[in-house]
């Protein structure tokens, strides 16, 4: 029995320190497994911390960024002129080619028609292929639709110069949805909303100056050769123009800088991820409810903006006689206070953030402003209507590049050219019904008719503005807030409270401007019956 015992004892022996080096080899992971987030995540997390800290120190500006939003935005203009070109002097245009106003009112409408269905390969191919490759295709399909324009001054060449109109509508497919993507790619988070607004400048400086200078080039007389002398010189210019805008853009844009300009952009991969999907990513933003309703108020105030910009000749002419140059004035007063209007939201939204608020107070004025112009647009005062269309295009304008920065706000971090592609699809469609039914009611019924009809539209603009739910996602990687590892430091809260401060602000001023408007617009309409009964 005692012998049992020693053999058994002996035979534990050897197995005693066998499960001693077990727990020293596994304590560590024993240790992991108790922390909150399980074994190993320390680890990982300390490595994704340290990455992100080193991609936050990855960032700088260039002064590159400077050239490239200049001649994207010199381009954007010839793009833009030559779309108005034909509208402002509507009836020059309808004298030399022996055509009706309907057809030529279509050249204006074909960029809008062109943009819808060419705008999902268009931002397919800059998300796939890049800035520049997107660039080259603006700039020169831009600058062989000008040219082509030089060989369709002849009565019998109607057919030509819409050819050359549709390469032009082509190019402004690839030059619309680049704003909002130069701004992120080239500059820093503190001016990337001015960045964007100058960016939409270059296009509104385009349609002034397309309202400026064909009244100028080519005045209405009756002399045919002429006539047709003034628009080959006008065609001339804009292709040697577009040509030398070609050239730069070849020289000077690039897809992007070596280093990111903010940490939004430095989070982001360098390029599309093979397993990326254009179709999901259009599926995700229509399934964002805040950027559905964005896309349809941008398309309701854009589409009302095309549209008052392709009848403004119309409805100047109908009410005041042999006033084309006055028309195309009027238009300039229009698009110039837009870019004054521009700059000044794009340096509000740099400074303050509130985008949703901003973009509420600037439609309701939009709204104000299109209501003043309606009831005075008659009222045998051409210098009153320079002051209206000024009111209201600092507003309509100005509100723009707001729509396109609250875009990739709200849709970060899907890409800028996709956001800013289905809002310009949009406002091309509501261009295109804004603008045939209120060319008919303006036509049938006289320019108040057609005007009522957008003040409604814009109206409910309003309202879908107004239940956006606003959520800063680009802004909030910038300032660290979706960063679960970085801690919101004190003064950063302070900033935000000034925001909410400002959030406060603006909500009460949108409620008085709401308040007040049907006691204005009252105001307007015994104001309208005094005069005339006068």
């Amino acid at each position: 029995h005692g012998n049992r015992k020693l053999e058994e004892a002996s035979a534990e022996l050897p197995s005693a320190p066998k499960p001693a080096p077990e727990p020293e080899k596994d304590a560590p992971d024993e240790r992991e497994a108790m922390l909150p987030d399980g074994g190993g995540g320390e680890a990982a997390e300390e490595e994704e911390e340290e990455e992100r800290r080193r991609k936050r120190l990855q960032t700088r500006l260039y002064r590159r960024r400077f050239a490239v939003l200049a001649v994207f935005s010199l381009y954007s203009l010839v793009n833009a002129f030559q779309w108005i070109q034909y509208s402002i002097i509507t009836n020059v245009f309808t004298d030399f080619y022996r055509v009706t106003n309907g057809q030529v009112d279509w050249l204006s409408i074909v960029y809008m028609l062109a943009y819808v269905p060419l705008i999902f390969p268009a931002t397919w191919l800059l998300d796939r292929r890049g800035l520049r490759l997107t660039a080259l295709l603006g700039s020169g399909l831009n600058c062989a639709g000008a040219w082509l324009k030089t060989a369709s001054v002849r009565p019998d060449l109607f057919g030509v110069t819409v050819t050359a109109q549709v390469v032009c509508s082509v190019a402004q497919v690839f030059i619309l949805g680049l704003p909002s993507r130069i701004a992120s790619v080239w500059f820093g988070p503190r001016e990337v909303s001015t960045a964007c607004a100058a960016a939409v400048l270059g296009n509104q400086l385009g349609t002034a100056i397309g309202f400026l200078l064909p009244p100028v080039l080519v005045p209405n007389i009756d002399d045919d050769e002429l006539t047709g002398h003034n628009i080959r010189v006008m065609f001339y210019g804009t292709a040697a123009v577009s040509t030398a805008l070609f050239v730069l853009t070849v020289i000077v844009i690039k897809d992007r800088p070596p280093l990111p300009p903010s940490q939004a952009q430095a989070v982001l991969p360098d390029s599309t991820p093979e397993d990326y999907s254009y179709r999901q990513s259009i599926i995700n933003l229509m399934k964002n409810k805040p950027f559905v309703l964005l896309l349809i108020s941008y398309g309701i105030m854009t589409g009302s903006f095309y549209s008052v910009s392709t009848l403004l000749n119309q409805m100047i002419m109908s009410c005041y006689e042999n006033q084309e140059l006055n028309a195309g004035r009027i238009g300039l007063t229009l698009v110039v206070a837009g870019m004054f209007g521009s700059i000044l939201c794009g340096l509000w939204l740099d400074h303050t953030k509130t985008y949703k608020m901003t973009t509420l107070v600037v439609y309701t004025l939009s709204f104000l402003g299109m209501l003043v112009f309606t009831f005075t647009l008659d009222l045998d005062d051409i210098y009153l209507v320079f002051f209206t269309a000024g009111v209201l295009g600092f507003f309509m304008t100005g509100y723009l590049p707001l729509g396109f920065e609250f875009g990739v706000e709200i849709t970060y971090p899907e890409s800028e050219g996709t956001s800013s592609g289905l809002l310009n699809a949009f406002a091309q469609i509501f261009g295109i019904i804004f603008t045939l039914i209120q060319g008919k009611l303006t036509t049938d019924h006289g320019p108040m008719a057609g005007n009522l009809f957008l003040c409604i539209w814009i109206f409910f603009g309003i309202l879908l503005t107004a239940l956006i739910k606003s959520e800063l996602k680009r802004h909030n990687v910038n300032t660290g807030a979706d960063n679960n590892h970085l801690g919101v430091s004190r003064h950063t809260k302070l900033h935000t409270q000034k925001y909410a401060l400002h959030f406060i602000q603006c909500e009460s001023v949108t409620c008085y401007i709401t308040a007040t408007l049907s006691r204005f617009c009252s105001f307007l309409l015994q104001r309208r019956q005094s005069l005339f009964s006068v």
